[in-house]
């Protein structure tokens, strides 16, 4: 079969204002990024509409490294309900560059089932992330020009909370020392970098509703404390105005096209084990105006993705799914059955059979939201017949919907399966209204147990002094009614990226929590996770490469 690039570039592209046309998206409104991307003005949202569409939430099994497939599912099955007679539309993030050249080698779906072009939606885009990275680097250089400045004034910030940001997988930089070589560099202090798809502006533009709504989250973006122990926003520091316009642009979704010409929206990208990992409600709800189907995916697994799609963007924009799949692979069974990476592609119903724990254990995570749960398989090459049965018969036995999505291979014609399903129980088992993991009026200790506890498994949850201090900050700033976002390692329920399959009555820890006032939730960072990721030791940009005018080794 040939590899992902090669078919991206066997693929005739339609001129995306013929897309637009397709769906009834007013072409004179959109704005070309060459002759297959454009921005649409977040101004075409009609909420009458969103609320009439079918929202479908794709989220999957615990990642682990075998790959699970979730974008290719997503875009596969918009495939596939065009194929049946059904106006689809998939809504899905930017790649993030780190990940491009570090592990992934890319993240636009994969074989026949992909958003394209493929290239360019992995690498620069239309340049959202630099303006999301540029954005935030903004407020972090006006901050210690307005510090510099004003210090012979006696302004001093006693504690800053705005690092900097890169859209590079670089551990080098997760703890910097800033401003040395002088007085006239500015003020020596501890500092650090975290990736653009962690930043506070990246979650602000996802859950922003609009302009407005993006300005005022700016301005309260929580900086630092003075030395009189008062919070230092940017609406302190004068500057949301400017930040506002570099991210002018950004705010509109992308429209591109699947590898079979239907519209997919992808915009913004946070990662769902450092972020709240989830597209833009913008997007979402742009797709939902001119799709009667509109497939979105959470990050990772449904512990971390699911749950803050859930508790988070759909707690804040109104949004209800009415039915969410959950992928699920041989291999990525098999290895939460114990079966080691080595030998997964290899046949093994008891490592299977094992794993099908995982699996089960975030389809009761999905059910006690009070979602309808589908149980999408996505093929690969190697697996059995038998292999796929004992799958199908697990999930017959529990009353879980299940089919075998092939739009790898297959492209819409590999999930028409997959689609006659989802629309056969939309119609008659749609999900039950959106049951949240916690109230608003929950303390933050109460809403970490819940989701530590009843999601993951945990039985004690534990805190370390800076964690503490914090809690008791929130409490004092008025912040606890926020959502909570848990940053946690991606392979395991549990802190542990070790422990697979499901995991029970483990100390649940948290290090840190992070103020996102403007984003309006708490970042609270348990076990070892990094907001800056570093490179493997052989990142995917050995892969990648120019051969006679074409980019090779993305996927």
């Amino acid at each position: 079969m040939k590899s992902d690039i090669e078919i991206a570039r066997s693929i005739e592209l339609t001129k995306i204002k013929q897309v637009a046309r397709d769906y009834d998206i007013p072409v004179e409104e959109i704005h070309n990024y060459g002759r297959y991307i454009a921005k649409v003005p977040e101004t075409l949202i009609d909420e009458e509409k969103v609320k009439q569409s079918n929202l479908i939430l794709v989220t999957a099994i615990t990642p682990t490294k075998a790959g699970i497939g979730k974008t290719t599912v997503s875009i596969g099955l918009a495939l596939g309900l065009t194929k049946i007679g059904k106006k689809a539309i998939c809504a899905l993030r930017e790649p993030s560059l780190g990940p491009c050249f570090g592990m992934k080698g890319g993240a636009a779906g994969g074989g026949y089932a992909q958003v394209l072009p493929m290239d360019k939606i992995n690498l620069h885009f239309t340049g959202d992330f630099h303006a999301i990275t540029s954005a935030h680097n903004m407020i972090a250089a006006l901050l210690d020009n307005y510090m510099y400045q004003n210090q012979d004034n006696g302004f001093a910030l006693k504690e800053v909370l705005w690092n900097r940001v890169l859209d590079v997988n670089d551990r080098g930089l997760r703890y910097i020392i800033t401003g040395l070589g002088g007085k006239t560099n500015g003020i020596t202090r501890e500092s650090g970098f975290d990736i653009t798809p962690a930043s506070e502006i990246m979650a602000i533009l996802c859950l922003a509703k609009d302009e407005d709504d993006l300005r005022r989250r700016i301005e309260n973006i929580l900086l630092g404390f003075t030395i009189d122990n008062k919070p230092f926003t940017v609406k302190d520091l004068g500057v949301a105005g400017a930040i506002t316009v570099l991210l002018k642009d950004a705010i509109a979704p992308n429209l591109v096209q699947t590898t079979e010409h239907t519209a997919a929206f992808v915009h913004g990208g946070p990662f769902a084990n450092i972020a709240h990992g989830c597209n833009s409600v913008m997007a979402t709800k742009l797709a939902m105006t001119f799709g009667d189907y509109v497939i979105t995916e959470a990050g990772f697994g449904a512990d971390l993705g699911a749950e803050k799609f859930y508790d988070i963007k759909c707690r804040k924009s109104g949004l209800q799914p009415k039915l969410t799949i959950i992928v699920a692979t041989a291999q990525g069974l098999k290895m939460h059955g114990g079966v080691s990476l080595d030998q997964i592609k290899e046949p093994n119903v008891e490592g299977l059979t094992k794993g099908l724990a995982n699996l089960d254990k975030h389809i009761e995570n999905l059910r006690s939201f009070g979602q309808t749960v589908v149980v999408a398989f996505n093929r690969y090459a190697n697996d059995t017949e038998e292999e796929i049965d004992l799958v199908r018969q697990h999930c017959a036995a529990q009353g879980i919907g299940f089919a075998v999505n092939n739009a790898f291979v297959e492209g819409g014609n590999g999930a028409v399966e997959l689609a006659n399903l989802v629309v056969d129980t939309i119609e008659n088992q749609p999900s039950e209204p959106l049951r949240l993991a916690y109230n608003d009026d929950d303390t933050v200790e109460e809403k970490i147990s819940k989701v530590a506890c009843n999601l993951y498994g945990a039985n004690m949850i534990t805190y370390s002094a800076a964690a503490k201090k914090k809690l008791k900050r929130i409490q004092e700033l008025g912040y606890g009614h926020f959502p909570i976002c848990i940053a946690k390692t991606q392979y395991s329920f549990s802190t542990d990226p070790k422990l697979y399959g499901v995991v029970k009555d483990f100390e649940f820890h948290v290090r840190d929590i992070v103020l996102n006032a403007g984003a309006e939730m708490l970042v609270i960072i348990a076990g070892e996770i990094m907001r800056m990721p570093g490179l493997p030791k052989e990142p995917q940009a050995l892969h990648i490469d120019i051969v006679n005018g074409e980019i090779e080794g993305l996927s």
